[in-house]
């Protein structure tokens, strides 16, 4: 993505959804971007490689989006070239009564990645002030104290949640967990169009769900809550980035190179040295091993 500067997509000040592109990339092939992620997500493998040896840093990326946004083919794409005890995905769904029976992070913070590891998780600990927003009476099911009614789940809970998920992830920053906030921004239009892809076609007619018309009713209630959450989250430390999702090749090349360009900035992730005394006894190991 040499062509693009990556802080173009970085939240750095108030951002407004409404004015933020969902396109990027058009007048490039698919092929084309294809081929540049091909080039990225092999670099960041041996990045990944090289930070497993290090084991200083953790990096957990995190993936918001509406329905169709394209965030498991992302994550397929991009970390295909990743070894396998390199990367661990999670996914969040709707929560287990044994989720329920802990505060609402447990089920994020048990999930996290350890050092030297990447963790994406596809929909996050931000579910917990996005669908929860939009449906207040989901808020119930966490059977807290202070919260009796859909009344109680009022401003002031708001804020002090979006507190607690601040200071979540300064906690983590400030142990080596180094974290990426994805927001795919996705059209309404296309999310029409990838919504009937998944009706017309019967191979993908599995994807499909009559809950996922329900949402796209609430489209806007969404969107001001994801820049609700955005702006009120994005923090040096732990920024968000909004990525133009409306093409899929282009979003994955965006996220990918993203990683690519920042964790490359960090100058003390290298391959530790052998020590001394097993460097200088290199070859007698080596030989050693030949006369066996």
């Amino acid at each position: 993505m040499s062509d693009m500067d990556y802080n173009t997509f970085k939240v750095t000040a108030p951002v407004k959804l409404s004015d933020k592109s969902t396109t990027l990339f058009q007048d490039q092939e698919e092929k084309e971007l294809e081929k540049k992620l091909k080039k990225v997500r092999k670099q960041l493998g041996k990045l990944q490689d090289t930070m497993y040896a290090h084991d200083k840093y953790a990096v957990l990326v995190c993936l918001q989006g509406m329905d169709t946004s394209g965030k498991d083919s992302l994550i397929r794409e991009v970390f295909k070239d990743f070894n396998a005890r390199g990367v661990e995905v999670q996914s969040f769904k709707v929560p287990t009564d044994l989720e329920l029976g802990h505060d609402y992070l447990w089920r994020h913070y048990i999930a996290l990645p350890q050092r030297g590891k990447f963790g994406v998780h596809n929909r996050t600990h931000y579910e917990n002030v996005l669908v929860t927003r939009v449906h207040p009476e989901y808020i119930l099911g966490e059977n807290l104290p202070d919260v009796h009614t859909v009344e109680d789940v009022n401003d002031a809970f708001w804020d002090k949640r979006f507190e607690q998920i601040k200071n979540f992830e300064k906690h983590l920053v400030e142990n080596g967990t180094l974290i990426y906030k994805f927001f795919m921004h996705l059209s309404k239009g296309e999310q029409k169009n990838r919504l009937l892809r998944r009706l017309e076609k019967k191979e993908k007619n599995w994807k499909f769900s009559a809950g996922d018309l329900k949402e796209r009713k609430l489209w806007d209630t969404y969107q001001t809550y994801y820049e609700d959450a955005i702006n009120r989250t994005s923090t040096d430390k732990a920024p968000w980035y909004v990525i133009p999702a409306d093409n899929k090749p282009a979003a994955r090349l965006a996220v990918a190179s993203i990683l690519l360009e920042t964790l490359s900035q960090y100058e003390d992730i290298q391959e530790p040295e052998l020590d001394d005394k097993t460097k200088a006894n290199l070859s007698a190991y080596k030989e050693q091993l030949e006369n066996e």
